[in-house]
This record gives structure tokens, sequence and C-alpha cells, in this order.
């Protein structure tokens, strides 16, 4: 395995944590919004549709690390102390893009959460809403009946 390998693979673990620290700044937007008493739910979908495109991203990558890990794993292990340096880069990449991940996965279940609350509180809202609204129409229902006399001269015995 030449250094270019090597390279290779810690350019593939910064590219993840590059793109680890823009999910981090989507997920940061998303508490915000969230955050909002009135939710914007066009910038919200905007912001999990761009999350969607780094995920995919990130997958690509880990595709590509592990084929390209694969086929040098042999020569890294024989040769530890030539590519030293470049596995503890790797190591240490590997570290910070964990510590990512955690932050990432913690982050995303409170945004679930809030984003829960804000549905059922939207759900709650519109069941608000048409209970008034069955109420008014209950009402309206009710004041044409008092206004309805019955014929006077019917015979409704037959």
């Amino acid at each position: 395995m030449s250094q270019n390998i090597a390279q290779i693979l810690l350019q593939s673990l910064e590219k993840k944590n590059q793109i680890l620290d823009d999910i981090i700044r989507e997920n940061a937007l998303q508490e915000e919004l969230l955050k909002k008493e009135e939710l914007d739910m066009d910038a919200l979908d905007a912001s999990l549709d761009r999350i969607g495109e780094y995920t995919e991203m990130l997958e690509k990558l880990d595709e590509g690390f592990e084929a390209v890990y694969d086929k040098v794993r042999t020569e890294i292990m024989t040769n530890k102390s030539r590519y030293q340096s470049e596995i503890s880069q790797m190591q240490g990449l590997i570290q910070k893009i964990t510590d990512k991940v955690v932050k990432i996965n913690a982050v995303r279940m409170r945004n679930q959460m809030r984003a829960d609350a804000q549905f059922k509180k939207r759900a709650k809202e519109i069941r608000n809403a048409m209970s008034k609204t069955k109420a008014s129409q209950n009402y309206y229902n009710s004041m044409n009946k008092l206004n309805y006399v019955s014929p006077q001269f019917y015979d409704s015995k037959k």
C-alpha cells in the first residue's frame, strides 16, 4: 500500500467529520424551529431534506472507506510502524466522529420529542376548532327550528 491510500482513508474520515458538522448545524436549526410558538413547516421540511442528503453522502463515504480499507487491511496490519502516523490520525478522527454521532443522536431525540409536542398541540387546536364549528352549526340549526311554525290548519290525524 502506498501513502496515497492511507491519505485517501484520512480524507474520507475528514469529509465524514465535515458532513457531521453540517448535520449538527441542521439539528440546531431544527431545534430553534421547534422551540418557536408557531412552527414553520416549510423550513422544517427543507431542513429534513438537507439532513437526508447529508445522510446519503455519509453512507457513500462509509461504503467507499470500507471498500478501500478491506483491500489494504493486511498491508496496514503487517506494517503498523510504517503507517503509525496515519493510523493515529485515523483513530483521532474516528473518536471525533463517534462523539459527534452521539451528540447528533441526543439532539435528534430531543427534537423528536419537541416535534411530537408541536404536532399534538396542532392536533388539539384542530380538534378545538372542529368542536367550535360543530357547536356553531348546532346552534344555527337549533335557531332555524325555533322560527318554524307548523301549519295551524293542518289536520295531523288521518
